[in-house]
């Protein structure tokens, strides 16, 4: 994968996109279905370029603290941990990618998704919509 790629729409590298993908866990959690499509769509990328791009995003993520979650289903909270891909994160990486790969599918809004642990402890009575 050539990390000096830039994509079609805001001019910028596969390297710099990557070293700031972190920043959007400040304000919201980012999803797998905005990753791939970025990839595919913005870079062109596909087959083991893809797959590659897909898993150093998901190392940034998690080398500052992100964790694998979805959607809260108990009415209380935004999101809950998602902790069947393992604790570290080579573990949930290839954990990710093998699920995303084996539903020949690419993710949609409401599937996994990358937050910051507080996350999980947010109420939606505290934040409401």
């Amino acid at each position: 994968m050539n990390e000096e790629l830039k994509d079609k729409w805001f001019d910028e590298s596969i390297k710099d996109r990557i070293s700031k993908i972190h920043l959007e866990l400040e304000d919201d959690a980012v999803g797998l279905w905005q990753i791939i499509p970025f990839g595919r769509q913005g870079y062109g990328l596909a087959g083991e370029d893809l797959v590659e791009y897909v898993r150093r995003s998901l190392l940034a993520l998690f080398a500052h603290g992100a964790i694998p979650v979805q959607g809260a289903i108990d009415g209380i909270h935004y999101w809950e941990p998602v902790d069947r891909f393992g604790a570290d994160p080579e573990s949930m990486v290839q954990g990710v990618i093998d699920e995303w790969l084996a539903s020949s599918e690419d993710p949609d809004p409401g599937g996994l998704w990358f937050a910051m642990p507080s996350s999980c402890e947010i109420l939606k009575a505290d934040h409401p919509e």
